[in-house]
């Protein structure tokens, strides 16, 4: 349970004015079709989640666990790092194609998430927690929880954020990730 709710507070944070949100808003407001959007960021979530939590899995099982404890904590201090990078906004004239809704969203959120925070944050989860199926539960709603509100409430609320603090606290949580794993036993 732990794996789950630790990952769904950390992608949760991590995603509050990344590119996939904006993604997002852009996705919604050009369909106009809530359901499908929402259905296309979860199929394209778990299939990029899961992909990235095998791979922390695997890491995990080959790799000493002295070792694992700094790539961790170092992955999880870059992901602190990185929360202060601002993402560049997606482009809102981009054509939606032959897809529709769901398909352009499926497509789009998933090459979008590939090397994101939230994809690097699943993997070295994953490794922390050995427990991919707990941890691409809890990435995948953490994704959720910061998006479908903006599909339905719109440009707006996104705009009435405080990006700031949201990125500062997130920031925050990877510290407080890595050094609980420095500070966890070896072994």
């Amino acid at each position: 349970m732990e794996a789950l709710l630790v990952s769904a507070g950390v992608v949760a944070l991590a995603e509050i004015g990344d590119k996939t949100q904006l993604l997002a808003l852009v996705l919604a407001a050009r369909f106009r079709a809530p359901l499908p959007v929402i259905l296309g960021i979860l199929t394209a979530t778990l299939s990029n989640h899961f992909l990235a939590g095998a791979v922390g899995t695997l890491l995990a099982a080959h790799i000493s666990p002295a070792i694992m404890r700094w790539l961790l904590a170092i992955s999880f201090f870059a992901a602190a790092v990185w929360m202060f990078i601002p993402d560049a906004e997606p482009r809102a004239d981009a054509r939606p194609g032959r897809l529709g809704a769901y398909g352009t969203t499926v497509i789009s959120f998933f090459l979008m998430e590939i090397g994101d925070k939230t994809q690097l944050a699943t993997v070295a989860l994953a490794a922390k927690y050995q427990a991919l199926i707990p941890v691409v539960a809890g990435t995948t709603l953490g994704m959720l929880i910061a998006d479908v509100p903006l599909i339905f409430l719109g440009r707006a609320a996104a705009e009435r954020l405080p990006l700031k603090l949201v990125n500062r606290t997130a920031a925050a949580a990877f510290v407080v990730l890595a050094l609980l794993v420095l500070l966890s036993s070896p072994g």
